[in-house]
């Protein structure tokens, strides 16, 4: 059994047990949060598809804590005129458990 979720304009795929990252959440390690907004649910009766959520479908999951995603570098470069700038970001992540998929 999966689903397909949309979390903040990010759909993700996931099923039962899975651990993923998803952008940063206001939640701590060990609460509980919950996807209402269900794309797609496929099980052993078949594939349902929203128009465009689900009603009555929802995935919990259970926050593990929180992670950094890997270090992108940009740069500002302007030729000729000895101007180079070079900056570094790592994205903030939760972690999370898909704990079930409610049909």
């Amino acid at each position: 059994m999966y689903a397909v979720i949309n979390d903040r304009g990010n759909q993700i795929r996931v099923v039962e047990g899975e651990i993923l990252d998803v952008d940063l959440l206001e939640a701590e390690a060990g609460s509980e949060i919950v996807f209402g907004e269900v794309l797609l649910c496929s099980d052993d009766s078949g594939v349902k598809v929203g128009k465009p959520a689900l009603e009555g479908v929802e995935v919990v999951a259970e926050v593990l804590g929180e992670s950094k995603g890997k270090k992108v570098h940009g740069v500002s470069f302007r030729r000729r005129k000895n101007s180079k700038v070079r900056k570094g970001h790592r994205q903030h992540f939760s972690r999370v458990r898909i704990k079930e998929i409610r049909a």
